[in-house]
């Protein structure tokens, strides 16, 4: 059966006309111009991924910004790298069980993603990224962190443990970290 014209209009991709002021126009195409961005498509795709995923409604802009249940911040490694430092040796691991913990139950009650379930550690690892926390790969036995925002491996490895409900031995001390699974 044939589809009606209302039926193909629906299912067809729609244009929108966005006017923009000078300065915006001429920032995108700076953009592009430099090589940051491939065009104006794939840059209002990637922000809107961003929005989304980001989950930038629920922000009061400018300086309050909230992630579901957790308010959020922009905060340099190097601000982060500081306060490790002052976290006796012996803390490390605790500590990022209870950071661990606490992005477990904000990732439940925000996302409503079981964290501790492998089946959604696609999901997780991939939220971890979205929120600056490096990336993330599953490599057989192993979990690979390329580029953490964490970059001390024992509070690192706390962190992913309570998260994800497992135990982990470190494999390197250094970043990119690998981490094995011990079962």
């Amino acid at each position: 059966m044939a589809a009606t014209y209302k039926e193909k209009e629906k299912a067809s991709v729609k244009r929108t006309t966005i006017i923009l002021e000078e300065e915006e126009r001429e920032y995108i195409d700076s953009l592009i111009k430099e090589g940051k961005e491939p065009g104006i498509k794939p840059l209002i795709s990637k922000m809107l991924d961003i929005y989304r995923s980001m989950m930038i409604y629920d922000w009061r802009f400018p300086g309050e910004y909230y992630c579901g249940v957790s308010r959020v911040a922009f905060v340099n490694v190097e601000l982060i790298s500081i306060l490790l430092q002052l976290i006796p040796e012996q803390k490390w691991r605790e500590t990022g069980k209870k950071l661990g913990e606490a992005a477990r139950i904000s990732m439940e009650a925000t996302l409503n993603l079981e964290a501790t379930n492998r089946e959604k550690w696609p999901d997780v690892l991939k939220r971890l990224r979205v929120q600056g926390f490096g990336d993330f790969y599953i490599r057989d036995k192993y979990l690979v962190i390329k580029a953490p925002f964490i970059n001390n491996y024992e509070v690192l490895r706390g962190f992913l443990e309570n998260l994800l409900g497992i135990s982990l031995e470190s494999r390197t001390t250094n970043p990119p970290f690998v981490f094995e699974f011990v079962e």
